[in-house]
């Protein structure tokens, strides 16, 4: 069966190499004489999986030892609810508005402090990066918070806001792998899997260790960083599965040459869709070109009627979910890491044949 490009925002594609590695593991894990999905998270064979995904993503990133590496569940969603609910102690944190995501994080984080709110795009359908003022943000707050990327809108932080003592929380759930960052910029950092890193399922936490405190009794025990972090993430049954196809793709990552060689690829296939994108006379991209992400690229001809024509025959010339997210509408391709030069080639071939004979 011949493979299809998948342009989906998440879950999405996968490594081929992962994929087929995987496959052939599947019965026998490196002679245990079972599958990964069948052996216990106590035992030896899945302390090796789980401390060598550790070990590949710490060298990948670069993560200092006074860092914690935590494989959690309930993807980013949670998330918005754990950062506030153990890092809230004085009862403030900055965020900056950019898309639906900060704003679900907005909402959870309302319910345990004050949230300051020091710019936004809404009044723009969240299409550019706002310019932050040093002036608006609090000296006092707990956490300031940032989506480094927005999957729905497709614009990523270029520049990383400089927050002094107050620790820098990011939502790295779209872009964590794909391009360098300094991880010392950041108390915590998350990313929900299926988009860089595996199936959905496992969320990867990276928080300072000064960080994680005890937390409030009311705070449920399964959602305290300090919990996750002193049981090294096997406080319960953690997603096992999920959690080696991750460690697979960060060992094809380091194969390729890591995140600085990923970032390349990744500014590569960028750069070729937005050059059509910005010569087309038919489709255009909707975000403001400094603010661009590398990851998600919306894109639109103007004609809701041509669009579906475009997304059907794309989909049976086998370039799929190329569907933009329902509040914005028109095409999303979204290239994440593991989708290859040639597909990002391919579907722009296959735009210029619709451009031509569409006209």
């Amino acid at each position: 069966m011949k493979r299809v490009y998948n342009f989906s925002a998440g879950p999405s594609v996968l490594p081929v190499e992962v994929l087929e590695t995987a496959r052939d593991e599947i019965l026998n894990w490196h002679g245990s004489g079972m599958s990964v999905m069948e052996m216990s998270h106590r035992s030896k064979w899945f302390e090796e999986i789980i401390s060598k995904a550790e070990e590949d993503l710490r060298d990948l990133m670069d993560i200092p030892s006074n860092y914690k590496v935590l494989f959690l569940q309930g993807g980013a969603s949670t998330q918005f609810a754990m950062v506030p609910m153990n890092l809230m102690r004085k009862g403030k944190a900055d965020f900056v508005n950019t898309g639906a995501w900060s704003k679900k994080a907005i909402s959870e984080a309302r319910k345990y402090g004050k949230v300051n709110i020091v710019a936004s795009s809404e009044e723009a359908k969240f299409t550019y990066i706002p310019d932050l003022d040093p002036e608006t943000f609090s000296a006092d707050a707990d956490y300031f918070y940032i989506t480094t990327n927005n999957t729905i809108y497709g614009t990523r932080f270029t520049k990383l806001p400089e927050t002094g003592n107050v620790p820098l929380v990011a939502d790295m759930s779209s872009n964590i792998l794909s391009e360098v960052y300094d991880v010392t910029r950041f108390g915590l950092i998350f990313a929900g899997a299926q988009k860089n890193m595996g199936p959905a399922g496992v969320t990867v936490v990276i928080i300072r260790e000064d960080l994680i405190n005890d937390t409030h009794l009311e705070v449920p025990t399964l959602l305290q960083y300090k919990v996750h972090a002193e049981n090294r993430s096997l406080y319960n049954t953690p997603p096992c599965y999920n959690i080696y196809i991750c460690g697979l793709v960060f060992e094809w990552l380091k194969k390729l040459g890591g995140v600085p060689a990923m970032q390349k690829i990744n500014e590569e296939k960028a750069r070729i869709l937005y050059d059509f994108l910005d010569n087309s006379s038919m489709f255009k991209g909707t975000v403001a070109k400094k603010d661009r992400s590398l990851m998600n690229v919306p894109f639109v001809t103007g004609d809701k009627e041509l669009d579906a024509r475009f997304i059907k025959e794309a989909e049976e010339k086998g370039f799929v979910n190329l569907k933009g997210h329902r509040s914005v509408g028109g095409m999303r391709a979204s290239i994440y890491n593991a989708m290859p030069v040639e597909g990002v080639k391919a579907l722009v071939e296959f735009m210029k044949e619709f451009e031509l004979g569409n006209k």
